[in-house]
């Protein structure tokens, strides 16, 4: 009876988590952009900007729960019971997935985006190669601006590409989460992660002014305490690169001054006007000529006529700025499509950079044995060097209880006998999973 009981159960455990795998495999394969997964609907792909249905009738509400208990670690499981929504980044064969999971009426709903593994460059994005010169800066502060999905990552990520290709230094990576994997070239990379590495950005920010950077990556700028400590960073002399939502220069200058009380602000806007390299606003718009979209962005330098302005106050007379300093490298974003992008004699495709593929980095995600009261999470996705293929971890148990059962010797690789020896109580405890349930 047990022995019938144990095989049912990894029986129905293995078709749902290969039906789960076959979906992101078949999203690798036919090229999509995102997977939608949640209880009781038919799974949703999206590729080339438009939703697709697929034909199988997809997960049930209990499979959606299960598949998010065995992806997350205990503590990204503390998260989703804490707030509804949990953001994390994984590789799965080799590919770099972000995933979003958030409760709806359906109960949970997963939301992954199938990242390409090949890091950006500025010729593949389309970009004004003039962003090179500030990449090679020793500090300063560089702000990409723009609404969600107008592709801030992907153009830092671009700009950390080049520092790591033509510059020797010590490059830190603050993320929430991280998307593209970096391997060291001229520069040493360490990328840490919200919920993973670091418990918020201000302590990631105060430790890495101990941690001996060049360069510094800070994810998004939210809160003022982040703010300042990243305004600080700048300040001590490093090159600081950081994302900010914002529709245009003026909003985001004052999105940073006014988050912080008013008899702070005068302080804020000399310590950002001493600073400042670069800020660029981007959106992404359709192109005739390539038949795709591409970035359009204004492009404000932190010259001495911008620095004034800032510390003074000015932020309406940033546009007069932008419209006049042609001559200095400064576009707004209808110059920059007249005299830039008109003008490119031929643009790269974004199916030849944005497609899911295998990340160019052979380094493995290791968590460290001195934080396992964390776990991990129990579905397991390798590689060989052949093809893509998947082997997975039904259960993870102790070592104690490793040898209480053993893999039947039929045809049948679902089904396992239990050890003679063993009490019913140490054979539950083989199966229960690290966080009791």
């Amino acid at each position: 009876m047990v022995y019938i009981l144990f095989s049912i159960i990894f029986k129905t455990e293995t078709f749902m988590e290969e039906k789960f795998k076959k979906f992101i495999l078949s999203g690798i394969k036919e090229g999509f952009s995102d997977i939608h997964i949640t209880g009781g609907h038919r799974v949703v792909f999206r590729k080339n900007g438009e939703i697709f249905f697929s034909d199988d009738q997809g997960f049930t509400h209990q499979e959606v729960d299960e598949i998010v208990r065995k992806i997350l670690t205990p503590g990204e499981l503390k998260i989703l019971k804490k707030r509804y929504s949990v953001d994390l980044a994984k590789s799965f064969f080799h590919i770099r997935v972000r995933i979003n999971i958030f409760n709806t009426t359906r109960g949970l709903s997963i939301a992954m985006r199938l990242l390409p593994g090949t890091i950006p460059d500025f010729a593949g994005l389309n970009l004004h190669p003039g962003l090179r010169e500030t990449c090679m800066r020793t500090s300063g502060l560089i702000l990409v601006c723009g609404a969600t999905g107008s592709g801030k990552t992907t153009t830092m990520a671009a700009m950390l590409n080049y520092v790591n290709q033509n510059r020797r230094s010590h490059v830190v990576t603050l993320e929430d989460p991280v998307e593209y994997r970096f391997s060291s070239g001229k520069s040493f990379f360490e990328q840490r992660e919200l919920g993973a590495h670091l418990t918020s950005f201000e302590q990631g920010l105060l430790d890495v002014l101990r941690e001996d950077p060049d360069v510094i990556m800070v994810g998004e700028l939210r809160e003022p305490e982040t703010i300042r400590l990243t305004l600080n960073a700048a300040e001590s002399g490093h090159l600081v690169i950081a994302s900010l939502h914002a529709t245009n220069s003026e909003d985001a200058l004052y999105r940073i001054c006014n988050s912080f009380a008013p008899e702070s602000q005068e302080i804020v806007r000399t310590q950002l006007s001493s600073v400042l390299s670069l800020l660029l606003v981007q959106k992404l718009e359709f192109n005739k000529r390539a038949g795709f979209r591409v970035p359009v962005l204004s492009v404000l330098k932190g010259s001495r006529a911008v620095k004034g302005v800032i510390r003074d106050n000015r932020f309406s007379q940033i546009e007069g700025i932008l419209q006049t300093s042609g001559s200095e490298g400064m576009y707004t974003q209808e110059r920059y499509i007249s005299d830039f992008l008109n003008k490119k004699p031929d643009f790269i495709p974004p199916g030849n950079i944005f497609k899911p593929s295998r990340e160019e980095t052979g380094e493995k995600e290791y968590r460290s044995s001195l934080f396992d009261s964390e776990g991990e999470s129990e579905m397991v996705f390798e590689n060989n060097d052949s093809d893509i293929t998947y082997k997975e971890s039904l259960h993870r148990v102790s070592s104690k209880n490793r040898n209480l059962f053993r893999k039947s010797e039929t045809d049948d690789s679902s089904a396992y006998h239990i050890e003679e020896d063993a009490s019913f109580e140490d054979i539950v405890a083989s199966f229960k999973n690290k966080d009791g349930s």
